[in-house]
């Protein structure tokens, strides 16, 4: 949906539009309803911030539960921008029924609480608050079967993870604003989600839009609604373990013994509506070819293949599961990682020959252009280009922030050496350019890739016993700098479609960030006193990824001795078959590539089963029939109602994690029970 120039259309054609263009120019549409564009200082209000703060801890909960859950998080953009526009018009009515003069609410100020969320919520998946940061806990290494004493471990504490965040979250930021020209008028990458955002953005300022985001808003609010109360009320019944709704043997107590039941889950429907369907397909084909055929033949090999008593740790079934899975993600990982690379290398290169060869700026031809786009582009470059930030600014906050983190992080982390710290700092801005530009072709971020090869490259280098622990750190600052990189060039791409200027985004992606870095630590501190059982296997919040993550750096040091009979082999083989999927993906061209799965999808319920995959098929479900049925309503409004099942459901997280800190248990458990079962319970 990016808008794109044409070098065939007339240079001059400033007063020289048809009717027609001059209708579908938005900038004219803005022109002709008299909305300036406010001055950069202006579009930062402190109204924004106060409700950017209460939004950014809304989406950091409901991030912090899919992270300690399944590790799948779909994009909450369009929830941030919808909500962003119903707050600030709500406090608008307020201030008039005051009596007050309410200042008028631009589309740059909506871009820029839509940029603050998003930068603080991101913090709360960045952070490895699912990944490597609670990877390092006595939880997971217990969980792993370490020997004891043979790793470091360092368990979560606010104070430390807090500093750990504010002093490696802001490189990324600094890293690429140097190139917010070349990446986004010069080569002009379309940053998908950020041109969606801008779109939907512009789309709410225009009196027909805001009908509509009105109208998106209701629903949002109702489901909202269904949601928290639907949370509430299955609280009741979940006295116990294995108690409630979310155990209800949906498919018989034989599925449900592997896995395959449908748990009542609000939010995974809610996700299952946002994420494509491929994806939800790939996660319960993933289910079934685990739970439902690898594992069931693997226990039948219990006392050849594993001793059978050793059938829940990491030298058993556990092992398969675990070690089987992170093979499929690296297999996935490396395949995307260097095919990425590749592809931006080649575009880079060839969009530096083009720029060299013409006076004019480099475009994408591949779209047929009006006068109208033509319009639009100089309005919105020659704004984007007004409020400069200066290089010396980045380059020196950049060497600034480094140096401190250098010194800083052997403080935190004593394992991890400031030479260490050195080396990532040296190559974090290229890598962060590779991430950042990919992103903009593809919209996909592979910051976890370079983390996890952050992993490998230093825990090899440190070795034992502080490997672990140093390279899950210098995962974190890896993956910190690339993704803070490419959410900020995203965010530039929205400012420049919506004359937000890239102070006021950079300001405010700054003050985002250093929010999450307080508010996302302070969230999963409440999960982790909260919830005695976090972490652990079979229990709501088990964390799935902190223990790959732990379990990738133990490999990375002592190699595969670890590991149960065959399951090397079985891994390789995963391995192999991930890379190949992705090949016939790519050669099948875009007809049959979308009946292709997604290996990293596939690899998600290999540990922690199928269940929350089926909840995702049932939104799947929902919204093709809603499609079926009414497709212009079903793109109006299905990620209203997407957005309020996951806040509803998520926010209830927050007073049961209150009940359970105040020691208030739910007044019954709801267990569902053979019949041998129950009649040796009568009796």
């Amino acid at each position: 949906m990016g808008l794109h120039t044409d070098h065939h259309a007339d240079a001059e054609c400033g007063g020289l539009e048809s009717q027609t263009a001059d209708t579908n120019s938005i900038e004219r549409l803005f022109e002709r309803s008299n909305k300036q564009v406010p001055p950069w200082e202006q579009q930062l209000t402190l109204r924004a911030f106060v409700v950017s703060f209460f939004l950014s801890v809304l989406l950091s909960v409901i991030v912090m539960k899919l992270n300690l859950t399944t590790g799948i998080i779909p994009s909450l953009n369009v929830s941030a921008g919808l909500l962003g526009f119903f707050f600030l018009k709500t406090w608008n009515k307020i201030i008039a029924q005051l009596g007050g003069l309410a200042r008028p609410f631009t589309r740059q100020e909506n871009t820029v609480i839509q940029t603050c969320v998003v930068a603080s919520s991101g913090i709360a998946f960045s952070g490895g608050f699912g990944s490597y940061l609670f990877g390092m806990s006595d939880v997971m290494a217990k969980v792993s079967e370490e020997p004891a004493g043979k790793y470091d471990t360092k368990n979560p504490e606010l104070g430390w993870m807090i500093g750990f965040l504010f002093v490696v979250s802001f490189l990324g930021l600094f890293s690429v604003v140097p190139l917010r020209k070349i990446m986004i008028v010069d080569f002009k990458l379309t940053y998908p989600s950020g041109t969606a955002t801008a779109y939907l953005i512009n789309s709410f300022h225009t009196p027909k839009g805001a009908k509509l985001a009105l109208k998106q808003i209701r629903e949002l609010g109702k489901f909202f609604s269904f949601s928290f109360l639907w949370g509430f009320f299955q609280w009741f019944f979940t006295a116990g373990d294995g108690c409630g709704f979310v155990n209800f043997p949906t498919f018989g107590l034989q599925a449900y013994q592997q896995k395959f039941y449908f748990d009542f889950s609000a939010t995974y429907v809610g996700v299952g509506m946002i994420c494509p369907y491929m994806v939800n397909i790939s996660l319960l084909l993933g289910g079934i070819l685990s739970w439902g055929l690898a594992w069931p033949l693997i226990e039948t090999r219990k006392g050849d293949w594993y001793i059978a008593d050793q059938s829940s740790n990491m030298s058993g079934l556990q092992g398969y599961k675990v070690f089987m899975g992170i093979a499929l993600i690296l297999g996935d990982g490396l395949y995307n990682f260097f095919k990425a690379l590749l592809s931006t290398l080649r575009r880079f290169l060839g969009q530096l020959r083009n720029t060299n060869m013409s006076d004019t700026l480099p475009a994408d031809n591949s779209f047929p252009m009006s006068p109208s786009h033509s319009y639009d582009e100089q309005r919105r470059t020659e704004m984007f280009l007004k409020d400069q930030i200066p290089v010396w600014l980045a380059v020196s906050g950049y060497i600034s922030i480094a140096v401190v983190s250098t010194v800083a992080l052997p403080h935190i982390f004593p394992q991890l050496g400031w030479y260490q710290v050195l080396v990532i700092y040296v190559f974090a801005p290229t890598l962060a350019f590779c991430n950042a530009y990919g992103c903009g072709l593809t919209d996909w971020s592979l910051a976890s890739t370079y983390g996890k090869i952050a992993i490998f490259v230093i825990g090899a280098w440190v070795g034992v016993p502080h490997g672990i622990i140093a390279g899950l750190a210098s995962c974190g600052v890896m993956m910190n700098i690339v993704s803070t990189a490419s959410d900020l060039m995203q965010d530039f791409k929205t400012g420049y479609l919506t004359l937000a200027s890239p102070r006021s985004m950079f300001v405010s992606q700054v003050i985002g960030t250093a929010m999450g870095c307080l508010i996302s630590p302070c969230v999963f501190f409440l999960f982790y006193t909260a919830f005695a059982d976090l972490g652990k296997p079979g229990s709501r919040y088990q964390a799935p990824f902190a223990l790959i993550y732990r379990n990738m750096a133990r490999i990375g040091i002592e190699g595969f001795d670890s590991l149960p009979k065959n399951c090397l082999t079985l891994s390789v083989a995963l391995f192999g078959a991930a890379i190949l999927i992705n090949l016939i993906r790519d050669t099948a061209g875009k007809k049959w590539a979308k009946y292709i799965p997604l290996p990293m999808a596939m690899a998600i319920p290999f540990y922690i089963g199928p269940y929350f995959a089926i909840d995702m098929c049932v939104g799947s479900f929902i919204l093709f029939i809603w499609e079926k049925t009414n497709k212009a309503k079903a793109e109006a409004f299905g990620p209203a109602v997407a957005s309020g099942l996951i806040c509803g459901d998520g926010i209830w997280t927050l007073p049961s994690s209150i009940l359970a800190l105040a020691g208030v248990s739910p007044p019954i458990c709801m267990r569902f029970l053979s019949n041998a079962a129950n009649k040796r319970f009568k009796g």
